[in-house]
């Protein structure tokens, strides 16, 4: 039977007709002329990370309107937007707590929502930092007031003044800004051809 089926529909005939949307999915209508079955059945396993609650601290506020998740704290406030599959609820675990609710099509993305509400929640009420470090012949960092002024380039060596510390709430927006270097970063550097023994 498998056969004659796949003798019969040697060529692929693929229309789409859209029906609208449905659990944060764009649905379509799909017919076609030849159906290959999967041998392995692909799951999503389940996180152990998304499954931890996340502990609110005392001074940190969070308000959930529908699918917009808005966490206000003593450094700021951030904003998150969760798919339509996804959802959240209140909870008790020791002090304030925050669980997760994701439906078996979006399991996926259960330990991405929850690291970033996370990181919304240590933001507004702790902070990151992000250090660097200058490297080169004379680089270095002042602040002049709330000015950040970077000098770079001087022809004799400076030894003093080249770290920096950049700090807030919003990690996301912390990483991109500190691109100088890593205080902990290794970079592997390709020798010169000046240094090239001849």
């Amino acid at each position: 039977m498998a056969s004659s089926l796949t003798s019969s529909f040697q060529t692929s005939n693929l229309r789409s007709a859209f029906l609208g949307e449905r659990n944060g999915f764009f649905v379509c209508s799909v017919s076609v002329s030849h159906v290959r079955f999967l041998k392995k059945t692909i799951e999503c396993k389940e996180s152990r990370i998304g499954k931890q609650p996340i502990e609110v601290p005392s001074n940190v506020t969070i308000t959930l309107e529908g699918q917009a998740l808005a966490v206000k704290g003593p450094l700021g406030q951030l904003s998150l937007t969760y798919p339509r599959s996804a959802g959240s609820e209140g909870g008790f675990w020791g002090s304030k707590a925050l669980f997760f609710m994701v439906c078996s099509l979006c399991a996926c993305l259960n330990n991405l929502l929850r690291t970033l509400t996370d990181n919304m929640v240590v933001g507004v009420s702790k902070g990151f930092d992000k250090r660097l470090q200058l490297v080169g012949v004379g680089y270095r960092a002042t602040l002049e007031g709330k000015i950040l002024v970077l000098s770079l380039g001087f022809s004799h060596p400076v030894e003093e003044n080249t770290r920096t510390v950049v700090s807030g709430y919003d990690q996301s927006a912390i990483g991109p800004f500190a691109g100088v270097k890593y205080a902990d970063e290794i970079i592997r550097r390709k020798e010169g051809k000046a240094g090239k023994k001849k």
